[in-house]
């Protein structure tokens, strides 16, 4: 299975870039993983409505174009639904057992996601209704799928 994780903006810490690259080369015996980063926006001090609305249309278009028609979409969402990392580790199951060769985790700015791309998504998956900071999901998103493998695989790991 092919596993694209989008995400916007670059990541600035090394700590993170750190992890991140652990997490993608452990999954690297599970699956072909591939990060895609697509340019964040800078939002002004005291932004309007408008302006939060433009910047996340901006951004959301660079994710779509990161999309592949063929992708099932999976973006991370306040609003999406919850789930614990066996059920996580079923869904990826499934899709592969249904013929989803090709999953696209979406994880947005630090305003989150555009309408547009929500629409697009095939499923919304919420980690948690507290907010993270988009550049340390990316890395919780990566281990929470290489556990995914691992439970799938009956290999142990950590609880």
């Amino acid at each position: 299975m092919k596993i694209t994780v989008i995400s916007v903006g670059k990541i600035k810490e090394k700590y993170l870039r750190d992890g991140i690259a652990e997490y993608a080369k452990r999954l690297g015996r599970y699956c072909r993983l591939e990060l895609v980063e697509v340019a964040d926006e800078k939002t002004p001090d005291g932004a309007s409505e408008a302006e939060e609305k433009k910047i996340k249309e901006t951004e959301g278009d660079r994710i779509l174009h990161a999309i592949r028609d063929t992708d099932y979409v999976i973006a991370l969402a306040i609003e999406g639904k919850m789930l614990d990392s066996p059920e996580l580790s079923r869904l990826i199951e499934s899709l592969g057992v249904q013929g989803k060769s090709s999953l696209a985790f979406v994880i947005g700015g630090s305003l989150g996601l555009s309408d547009a791309v929500l629409r697009r998504a095939d499923y919304k998956l919420s980690f948690s209704r507290m907010t993270f900071p988009h550049q340390l999901m990316r890395m919780i998103l990566l281990e929470q799928i290489y556990r995914g493998y691992r439970i799938m695989n009956g290999e142990p790991y950590h609880k």
